[in-house]
């Protein structure tokens, strides 16, 4: 088998965050770069792509452009069947890339300078993987990490029949799936890993731009195999990719009441004074950054352990199944005299309500199985109500949002999804279109095995699972966890049978792929590329302006002389951060020679604050780490800043330099 990986950083040109649908949470600032890190194999006769991408989640209309670029490259080599895109699922990347009407209200609308750089990312990365394809052999290992993950719903997981609950130790899933890639001579390539967890340590008050957990994992893992590289751009690439982490949490100390110190009630996650805003739940750390770095580094640690120990390879072929189907009409039948349906999509109230990782802003909880008159009456007066029949379908859900029957100005929810499946050897990789939870990726993980196995061609598979897939939709819990209705069962957007859907579907792949009938499947109905009716409600970039008798880039605070390890410094630069770069240098210098270092993802932030009189500034912070050289050093910040010439907007390049300052072991030097 021939593999290649390979990764590209994609340019942060937003300002809006996807994940927490936070109005507030627009982007002021970079913690670490976002990526996309792309795998290619080849057994010589079909070939198969997986690329897992530093965003929230994989779109319909980002799928879309990715394989409509690939078509216009390579033909047919690279197709919706065979090429898998999934998200990291972290919730401080770009927003705007979407083309349905909820998720454009809650970006600020469809964005093309977010879309462009997404889709340029992910495609470049796909190029440089193909054009450094390699022969070369895999592995596999699996293993299991603690104390990095917590149900944050366990009374919905409690809803689980106990039989089926009794076979897990544990109500999320601990194991870590390792492939490891090498040439043939034994060198590493590159490793792909699976571990379900939310990519939520960097809260929802953060404005950074982040990888979250997953990137700081990968982060470390790349530069352990690539010493002396800058991140990003050494040889070896380690993926780091969501799994079935709907109910899961990073955030192990668990949920308190903020105001009180006391627990949030059990049932609906809320406080009595604050409701559900005051119930938030904490990580390891004593901040979100330091909460990353632990969970990031758990994970790091453990896939580093299975990467080091991999030893059972991977043999045998490459196939790779896809379909399209309509989520809002599927029939399953679940037994000899019954079948049941899914929905139209629609929300319910708990969906308001948030989760303990980042709650919502009204008066609404968690676990709600009846409405409210108050909001249905602003609902019906401002979108009008449900259905009779799309209320009781979705039964015990209240419903919020019958996104189902809203199409104004395009409609809100997809209606045409992806279900995909490729195998390498026997690896089984599910693409799912959404946040699974444990015990619906348990499930289906099992479906999917038994059906693959039942023909006698697979034998002792792993089937793992691939979150945040291709197009998303919201959450799929079991039909037990959707009667409880938190925010999961709420989010479930096509009813309380959505997982019976998935599992008669990504069954039907897999006993295609294992009776070798794949080309019998149909394609089924294609999604739409809507080209009318995308909106923006994103403002153009204001011009920029700087107090008299001062220039774009001077510095407000300079360093100090002298610095310590394992301290912090930090500089204002009076600057703004308009398009493309905000990227910071630090410079070394020995012998007279000025050595440019790219910022240490680990310890180098970038903020942006914008003033008044259309005035801003930049604040770059360098926490000195133990492995930082002791010597002179200097910070260099470049940027643009927009005037306007005319009616003709310029955009300027500009830059600013601090002072030279020292870098020692102690204070006290000669």
């Amino acid at each position: 088998i021939r593999v290649v990986s390979e990764h590209k950083d994609m340019k942060h040109r937003f300002l809006h965050s996807m994940g927490y649908a936070n109005p507030q949470q627009t982007a002021a600032g970079i913690h670490t770069r976002l990526y996309s890190r792309a795998f290619i194999i080849d057994d010589g006769k079909r070939r198969v792509v997986f690329v897992t991408a530093d965003v929230g989640m994989i779109s319909q209309r980002l799928r879309l452009e990715v394989l409509k670029a690939l078509q216009v490259k390579y033909g047919d080599l690279y197709r919706q069947d065979n090429v898998v895109l999934s998200g990291t699922h972290t919730h401080c990347g770009p927003a705007g890339y979407f083309q349905y009407t909820l998720f454009m209200i809650s970006s600020k609308g469809y964005i093309k300078a977010s879309m462009e750089p997404l889709v340029n990312g992910i495609v470049k990365s796909i190029d440089i993987a193909h054009r450094s394809m390699k022969p070369g052999r895999i592995y596999r290992n699996r293993g299991e990490l603690d104390d990095s993950s917590l149900n944050r719903s366990p009374h919905s997981y409690l809803n689980n029949p106990e039989d089926e609950r009794q076979r897990y130790t544990w109500n999320t899933d601990k194991q870590v799936l390792v492939l490891k890639f090498t040439d043939l001579d034994g060198d590493g390539i590159g490793m792909l890993s699976w571990f379900a967890v939310h990519a939520v340590s960097m809260n929802y008050t953060n404005r950074m731009v982040s990888s979250d957990n997953m990137g700081y994992a990968s982060y470390l893992l790349e530069q352990d195999k690539n010493p002396g590289e800058l991140p990003g751009q050494g040889g070896f690439v380690a993926g780091f990719s969501s799994s079935n982490l709907g109910d899961v949490s990073p955030n192990t100390r668990g949920p308190h009441c903020v105001n009180t110190g006391l627990p949030c009630d059990y049932l609906n996650s809320s406080c009595p004074v604050g409701g559900t805003k005051m119930c938030q739940a904490f990580g390891p750390g004593d901040d979100m950054f330091d909460s990353t770095r632990i969970i990031g580094h758990n994970v790091y640690r453990k896939a580093k352990e299975l990467y080091a120990n991999a030893a059972e390879e991977v043999t045998g072929f490459l196939h790779s199944a896809h379909q399209w189907v309509n989520m809002t009409d599927v029939t399953v039948q679940i037994n000899s005299t019954h079948t049941v349906r899914t929905c139209k999509p629609a929300l319910g109230h708990s969906f308001a309500a948030g989760t303990t990782d980042g709650g919502g802003d009204l008066n609404f909880t968690q676990g709600a199985v009846d409405g409210d008159p108050f909001w249905d009456g602003i609902r019906d007066a401002l979108l009008g109500e449900p259905s009779n029949q799309t209320q009781e379908c979705h039964h015990p859900k209240p419903i919020l949002f019958s996104t189902g029957e809203m199409n104004w100005p395009l409609p809100w929810h997809p209606q045409i999804i992806d279900v995909q499946i490729i195998t390498i050897g026997s690896v089984a990789v599910v693409a799912v279109p959404g946040e699974m939870t444990t015990m619906s990726g348990r499930r289906l993980r099992e479906a999917v095995k038994q059906e693959l196995e039942s023909e006698g061609t697979f034998r002792d598979t792993e089937v793992v699972i691939a979150g945040l897939s291709n197009v998303y939709t919201h959450y799929i819990t079991t039909y037990e966890e959707y009667q409880v209705q938190r925010y999961e069962g709420a989010s479930t957007i096509y009813g309380p049978h959505t997982l019976s859907a998935y599992l008669h579907k990504y069954r039907g792949l897999a006993r295609a792929i294992a009776q070798d009938k794949v080309s019998e499947l149909p394609a089924g109905p294609e999604p739409p590329f809507f080209t009318k009716n995308l909106f923006s409600l994103l403002p153009a970039a204001a011009v920029d302006r700087k107090p008299e008798n001062t220039s774009f880039g001077d510095v407000l605070q300079q360093v100090y002389p002298v610095y310590r390890q394992v301290g912090h410094m930090f500089t204002h630069l009076k600057s703004e951060v308009y398009l493309q770069s905000c990227l910071c240098v630090i410079s070394i210098f020995l012998l007279q020679l000025s050595l440019r270092i790219l910022f240490d993802v680990s310890c180098c932030r970038f903020h942006w604050l914008q003033g008044s009189n259309r005035q801003s500034n930049a604040t770059v912070e360098w926490h000195i780490p133990l492995s930082a050289p002791s010597g002179s050093y200097r910070i260099k910040h470049f940027g643009h800043y927009k005037q306007m010439k005319g009616l003709r907007p310029v955009i300027t390049p500009y830059e600013g330099t601090t002072d030279v300052f020292r870098v020692t072991a102690s204070f006290y030097y000669q």
